[in-house]
């Protein structure tokens, strides 16, 4: 008799818009078929939110928008389910595992008080080098990537100047950072973060594939956008970093298929040989 499947939530982030990232995650999430069964939850759209009992695994997608605003009623029921998660995981032995993506990591570092959420001067957007921290190369999250490693990285805000203290208090590592820029003076900033055992999250997009990316690309505005801000030299070596299976597509087959593997090991030990 093979074993039960395990629950996955998706916290779906996106604000009502199709968007590629979806899709991406939903492929990525198709490889553990025969080990997990997926519900999506709309939470900005429905204020929808899994009760956390039921589900085992959960990731919460990237945005966009600013992590600072909200409605009151879906942004408040996503800082309470993240509360919810940090207690359960305090006060059992079988453990809830959440990763988040982009927007959400911003709100996760936002509700936790890790650092300081601030507005780019300018919008980051491309395939970009992320460089693991001491701790970054011993954790499980980044296991398998190169340092630095490449990823997709689109946003307009970022998280800066950690708050050392609650990091410890927490327990929580700083495991990744952005590129050292020396043409700038600006802090860098943060690119991942280990909250707990359970809770990991990353500032840029590990469910990126070069089918999605181009798609994005084929819309006459960003093209003309990204163009204005970096140059065509740099949009070029954009593609070339795109088509690469060293950078966006290692990242893509290993960081999240890594979250996934390590929690399913990890929750079905704790099930032990009865699962509930």
């Amino acid at each position: 008799m093979g074993k039960k499947k395990l629950n996955l939530a998706i916290l779906d982030m996106y604000d009502g818009e199709p968007n590629q990232g979806m899709r991406c995650i939903k492929e990525i999430v198709a490889r553990f078929d025969s080990q997990v069964t997926c519900k999506i939850f709309d939470v900005r759209g429905k204020a929808e939110i899994p009760e956390i009992r039921d589900y085992d695994l959960f990731i919460s997608t990237g945005g966009p928008g600013n992590p600072m605003d909200g409605d009151g009623n879906w942004d408040l029921k996503y800082f309470d389910f993240l509360d919810q998660i940090w207690i359960w995981n305090q006060n059992h032995s079988h453990k809830k595992h959440i990763l988040f993506i982009c927007h959400s990591f911003q709100m996760a570092c936002r509700h936790f008080g890790l650092g300081t959420i601030t507005k780019r001067r300018s919008t980051s957007f491309g395939v970009m080098s992320v460089h693991k921290t001491a701790d970054g190369q011993k954790d499980s999250l980044l296991n398998n990537l190169n340092n630095p490693f490449w990823a997709v990285d689109s946003r307009d805000y970022q998280v800066v100047q950690p708050d050392l203290k609650k990091f410890k208090l927490l327990g929580s590592k700083i495991i990744a950072l952005e590129k050292i820029r020396d043409h700038v003076q600006y802090e860098r900033a943060i690119m991942a973060i280990r909250f707990s055992d359970e809770m990991v999250g990353t500032q840029f997009h590990p469910e990126a594939d070069p089918v999605s990316f181009l798609a994005h690309l084929k819309k006459a505005e960003v093209k003309e956008k990204i163009i204005a801000t970096i140059g065509k030299i740099k949009f070029r070596k954009m593609l070339e970093h795109m088509i690469d299976e060293d950078k966006i597509y290692k990242t893509n087959e290993t960081l999240i298929p890594n979250f996934l593997e390590l929690s399913i090991k990890k929750v079905r030990a704790s099930k032990s040989l009865t699962l509930i």
